[in-house]
């Protein structure tokens, strides 16, 4: 039962999904009105369901990618990879998490379940196959990785508008400083199955300067509702003030990574990152209830 367990947390990335999970729930308490048990029903459908979409995007890209997770240390040990999970029990984990997750977003509203369906779509179709033959991959890639914070939102209203896509917009700009950073770090890991992650496929002044650049629209991006200008998202100075800070940390190691241009600088740019998109949710939610 242990072994099963692990194979299910690695084959579904449980870190990665859970991270996932939370940006979800962060963009569902930054849409929803009063707190109510109803409403914790509807968070726990969004959190369960959430996972099950992030789970089978995993499972079903490890399928496709078993010979090419093979070749790579850091996913050679992977359960299809390895070969302790046959690719077809892991097409029927991954078809059976699509299901459970498909219903639950369903029963919160229609918008949320279309909005899953086109994660699982992208992430599969387009953005896994097209890792081993272009460095878009990773722009392809963003949009699925930006949908969970705006899903939370129409999780809770029912209404995709100005307010979901400029939490979307948020997550997009963050996915390429992030993914950039991790392809930066793991170069070579990923050269061995031939996965272009890098705009410039190499680890030069190109690629760094494009993480700086791509860090300063993010932080644009995440100042935008305190302007007024985003319906019923709003910042009010200090948050904005906060999110701003946020956005100088993480524009100092892009800085860095420009100066240094080598793995650490990556890696560390890469902790960073993750640390500013949590930071940055909840900020967004603190200033909403504590207004």
């Amino acid at each position: 039962m242990q072994s099963i367990f692990l194979d299910f947390k690695a084959i579904t990335k449980a870190g990665l999904a859970i991270s996932v999970v939370f940006s979800s729930i962060a963009g569902f308490l930054l849409g929803m009105g009063s707190f109510e048990m109803l409403t914790v029903w509807v968070l726990f459908k969004l959190a369960v369901g959430g996972y099950c979409m992030v789970g089978a995007s995993n499972a079903y890209n490890q399928v496709i990618e078993k010979d090419l997770d093979a070749l790579m240390d850091r996913t050679k040990d992977r359960p299809v990879a390895s070969g302790r999970m046959s690719p077809k029990v892991a097409l029927v984990v991954a078809t059976v998490l699509t299901i459970i997750g498909l219903v639950l977003l369903y029963t919160i509203n229609p918008k949320s379940a279309m909005f899953g369906a086109i994660s699982i779509f992208l992430y599969t179709s387009l953005y896994t196959p097209l890792k081993t033959m272009t460095s878009l991959s990773v722009f392809v890639g963003a949009f699925p990785g930006a949908i969970p914070f705006m899903l939370g939102w129409v999780a809770a209203t029912g209404e995709f508008g100005i307010e979901a896509g400029t939490l979307f917009l948020i997550q997009f700009f963050w996915q390429f400083p992030h993914f950039w950073a991790i392809g930066w770090f793991l170069y070579e890991d990923y050269e061995k199955a031939g996965f272009f992650m890098l705009p410039t496929g190499k680890k030069d002044n190109g690629t760094a300067l494009q993480v700086i650049l791509y860090t300063i629209w993010l932080i644009i991006a995440s100042l935008l509702p305190m302007f007024g200008y985003t319906g019923s998202l709003f910042l009010r100075p200090i948050a904005a003030g906060l999110v701003f800070l946020l956005g100088l940390w993480m524009l100092f190691y892009a800085i860095k990574l420009y100066q240094l241009r080598t793995s650490k600088a990556a890696r560390t740019l890469m902790l960073v990152s993750v640390s500013y998109i949590t930071l940055l949710q909840l900020i967004y939610i603190v200033d909403k209830f504590l207004r």
